[in-house]
């Protein structure tokens, strides 16, 4: 039997134990919700989970989002616990970054299951729980510029954004009609730990020129993003896709030359 229901609205965010997820679980805190993090690293969320030391506002849930069964009893869990659903980010997510002849069928699936069929499967369970309590609620997922912009060494990566950008429109023309707004960003190069693992001095220097904005972007200010698009600022926003970029989508080819041109005495090259 769950609890009796609560006030505070609360929010589910998948990947939820590190990054930008956990970034975006701050934000839904500092905001008076009560935060359901779900996540498949098991003992990250549990560092996670005593970091955060709230045990009474946040409840970590170990759950692959690519299965079904584990999502049910996610949804299960976080009613029982909450009794309900105001908002649900899908950010987790993971990469294979190979070439496309490279990239076996099983990474392929992999790849999907999780940041693809993880936000269809997620916001089945969850829509219904916000349309419990009769108040309607907000799904944002979280894609990448790499839905937009196609790129080496990202078949599989780059195809379930630009997918998840797509299930998005289709949530927001279905759901909408129930109250329930679904958005989708589209973040650029952010400053994680995993950005500073992997990406080296080169790659940061050609992200660095590609961007209009010079630099990368912050897990604050993509959870500002997500925690606005789940606020009542935005009640009239549905369907749209927002780059989280700095401006990188907007850029042309050449505009490293051009800004040395520009930056240069006179224009002189």
């Amino acid at each position: 039997m769950g609890s009796a229901p609560q006030d505070n609205p609360v929010a589910v965010v998948t990947g939820g134990a590190r990054g930008i997820g956990l970034g975006i679980a701050r934000w839904f805190l500092r905001h008076g919700h009560d935060v359901a993090l779900l996540d498949v690293d098991a003992p990250t969320l549990q560092r996670t989970e005593l970091e955060l030391d709230l045990p009474a506002r946040v409840l970590a849930v170990h759950c692959d989002v690519s299965e079904p069964a584990q999502v049910a009893a996610a949804a299960d869990a976080v009613w029982s616990r909450f009794t309900r659903v105001d908002a649900l980010v899908n950010n987790a997510g993971i990469a294979v970054f190979k070439p496309i002849g490279e990239t076996s069928y099983a990474e392929w699936r992999k790849v999907l299951g999780t940041n693809l069929d993880g936000a269809f499967l997620c916001t089945q369970a969850f829509a219904p729980l916000m349309l419990r309590g009769g108040r309607g609620g907000a799904v944002v997922n979280v894609a990448s510029i790499s839905a937009l912009r196609a790129s080496t060494l990202r078949v599989a990566y780059g195809t379930s954004k630009a997918a998840l950008v797509h299930l998005t429109r289709q949530q927001a023309v279905e759901l909408g009609d129930q109250g329930i707004r679904c958005n989708v960003i589209a973040p650029g190069p952010v400053e994680t730990e995993m950005a500073k693992l992997v990406h080296s001095v080169a790659v940061r220097s050609d992200y660095h020129d590609a961007i209009p904005l010079g630099r990368y972007g912050s897990v604050d200010e993509m959870a500002e993003t997500v925690g606005f698009l789940c606020s009542p600022a935005a009640s009239f926003i549905n369907g749209q896709l927002l780059a989280v970029d700095g401006g990188f989508e907007a850029t042309g080819v050449g505009l490293p030359t051009l800004r040395r041109r520009r930056q240069a005495p006179d224009g002189a090259p």
